[in-house]
């Protein structure tokens, strides 16, 4: 079976797409990889890109492109609404087919060496993690871009590589293997963003809602709502309607309606069947009656 890895890496720039356009033109330069997915957004002035291919493929392509991000995004000139602590803020590794967790372990390692040695600090975070206080990206990114410098002069927050020192233009990076996540955006019809943050706190993890979601509360300015924006972290666990519905009943408390919501990215066609099966009541329903699906290898 031919191994195939997805990376999904995170850089601080949604507002200048003519740079986004340079960074993505490094992946491009392989022609086997395959671009899913490319998603900007102003607000959060943060782009996501999705790709996935050979492993060594993959690593080379990533390099590639984070070394472009570091060159052209200046994080002191950065002001987005989305955390972030460095240019390229974080890159994951994701196992799509044949491979073993150790071995994309292995790619984000040698990544993280390689962007540590163009001066910036690198922290390995979930399946890498060296140090079990890093296993969580929010732990490690607590404090965001602005607190880094003092934390990198504490030994307990020494980079896993690069230099201990603050790299202003940069940051710093964080790099690992984790599970196939969905960023799952809820937009509700009013310019409260303290309603969002109300909701997001009573559905988030860290504040006892659901045990995989990680959440917070945006203003969208251009669209005059606000927006819980969250991770699912693992949606066999935490199903995309189960967050949805409960959302949805806390806005109601509020007297606010759900504008909309967004899926940022690819989404793994089993946290789809869930959507299904809850809101067509199809409960035996399978991803593999989807014609197309049955076609793949």
């Amino acid at each position: 079976m031919k191994k195939v890895l997805l990376c999904e890496p995170n850089i601080s720039e949604g507002v200048d797409l003519v740079l986004v356009d340079e960074v993505l033109a490094q992946v491009r330069q392989f022609p086997e990889i395959k671009i899913l997915d490319v998603s900007s957004d102003a607000d959060h002035n943060r782009s996501v890109f999705t790709y996935m291919g050979d492993p060594q493929e993959v690593l080379q392509a990533t390099k590639a492109l984070a070394q472009k991000a570091l060159e052209r995004i200046d994080m002191r000139q950065h002001h987005g609404s989305h955390p972030r602590m460095g240019a390229v803020d974080v890159a994951p590794f994701i196992p799509v087919r044949g491979m073993e967790i150790a071995e994309a372990v292995e790619i984000a390692r040698d990544f993280g060496r390689f962007i540590g040695s163009l001066g910036v600090p690198v922290y390995y975070y979930e399946e890498a993690a060296m140090r079990p206080e890093r296993v969580s990206l929010p732990d490690i990114r607590k404090g965001q871009y602005e607190a880094l410098e003092e934390k990198l002069k504490e030994p307990i927050w020494a980079p896993d590589e690069g230099p201990a020192v603050f790299n202003p233009k940069t940051g710093g990076l964080v790099t690992g293997v984790r599970f196939p996540l969905v960023a799952f955006n809820i937009n509700l019809h009013t310019t409260d963003v303290t309603i969002a943050e109300r909701i997001a706190k009573a559905v988030r993890n860290i504040n006892g809602g659901f045990r995989y979601v990680r959440a917070m509360g945006l203003a969208i300015e251009e669209k005059g709502q606000v927006q819980v924006s969250m991770n699912l972290v693992n949606y066999s666990k935490t199903p995309i309607p189960r967050v949805l519905e409960a959302v949805k009943a806390e806005a109601r408390r509020y007297g606010v309606l759900i504008a909309g919501t967004e899926l940022v990215g690819p989404v793994p066609s089993e946290a789809l069947e869930e959507v299904l099966k809850y809101y067509l009541q199809a409960h035996d329903f399978k991803m593999d009656q989807i014609i197309e699906l049955s076609l793949l290898d």
